[in-house]
């Protein structure tokens, strides 16, 4: 069975932040062979931890251009730093429970000690 991939964003959105989902989106769906379900979360490690997922799998070519030009971020955010080893477990359960084989998460330094760790 082919692994899920979830998209989240944190901290202060940008104008770019949307076009950088539309753009991993699209991706993931050129690999529909080697990739399961494609998610976003809603307002970022938050939305994970809440299992709070946008299902982004019928996304049509449409609505990612119209992603690409829509401003502040559509998935909404968060500035919410993992605090503790439980809240890793956590995560790692979520991803067990979902499937999820791929996290991309874009953000600042939080962002990606937040991913370093998960690893």
């Amino acid at each position: 069975m082919a692994k899920n991939a979830i998209y989240a964003q944190s901290g202060g959105v940008t104008a770019v932040i949307n076009s950088t989902a539309a753009g991993v989106i699209l991706a993931l769906q050129q690999h529909k062979d080697k990739i399961g379900k494609i998610y976003a979360a809603q307002n970022g490690i938050l939305g994970v931890l809440n299992e709070q997922f946008f299902d982004c799998d019928e996304f049509t070519q449409d609505e990612l251009n119209q992603l690409y030009h829509t401003p502040g971020g559509a998935f909404g955010s968060c500035r919410y730093k993992l605090k503790s080893d439980a809240e890793f477990s956590q995560l790692v359960e979520v991803f067990k429970k979902h499937n999820i084989g791929y996290f991309f998460y874009n953000g600042g330094g939080d962002s990606q000690d937040t991913t370093f760790r998960a690893l």
